[in-house]
């Protein structure tokens, strides 16, 4: 952004106006839109929904992940992820298989089908984000990545998320 409402002092940014922390979350929501929106084309060409995006892209962040731990992170019901999980494994996106220590229990991977999937669809959102850094320069982005690091760890104080963000 070049508004320059946005360029403050240290000092003033420890006293934000509620129309300044307003600005701050519209930006979030329609920066979080365009990155978003970067795969739809790609998501349409296999007749998949912005569901099958978020388990892909989380399945593909940790691989491993089980069932419990998916519902959790993308804040859905078991049954929304078992119906996207369903179609994802049927198209040889996703594996499931059972863990050693509960037989109960699945652990999710995406197949090399999958993994060039998300390949696919991380390369339109690299793109968006790298030029959006370069625009911005060194200090914004570390400025980013310290603000959305804590507002991680307030939504996950165990840090589970975070894990793979932090270098």
């Amino acid at each position: 952004m070049t508004d320059n409402s946005y360029s403050h002092s240290n000092e003033q940014l420890l006293y934000l106006t509620d129309d300044q922390l307003k600005q701050g979350i519209e930006a979030l929501f329609f920066a979080n839109k365009k990155i978003i929106s970067k795969v739809d084309p790609i998501l349409a060409k296999y007749g998949y929904g912005r569901a099958h995006y978020r388990a892909i892209f989380m399945i593909g962040s940790r691989p491993d992940i089980n069932i419990t731990q998916l519902t959790t992170v993308l804040s859905v019901s078991k049954q929304s992820v078992n119906r996207v999980l369903r179609r994802l494994k049927s198209d040889g996106i996703v594996r499931a298989r059972r863990a050693e220590f509960d037989k109960r229990v699945y652990r999710l991977r995406l197949t090399a089908s999958g993994e060039r999937l998300a390949e696919e669809l991380s390369t339109v959102q690299r793109q968006v984000m790298r030029e959006a850094y370069m625009r911005a320069g060194p200090s914004a982005v570390s400025g980013f990545r310290t603000v959305t690091e804590h507002l991680i760890e307030s939504a996950y104080p165990y840090g589970w998320p975070i894990s793979t963000f932090k270098q």
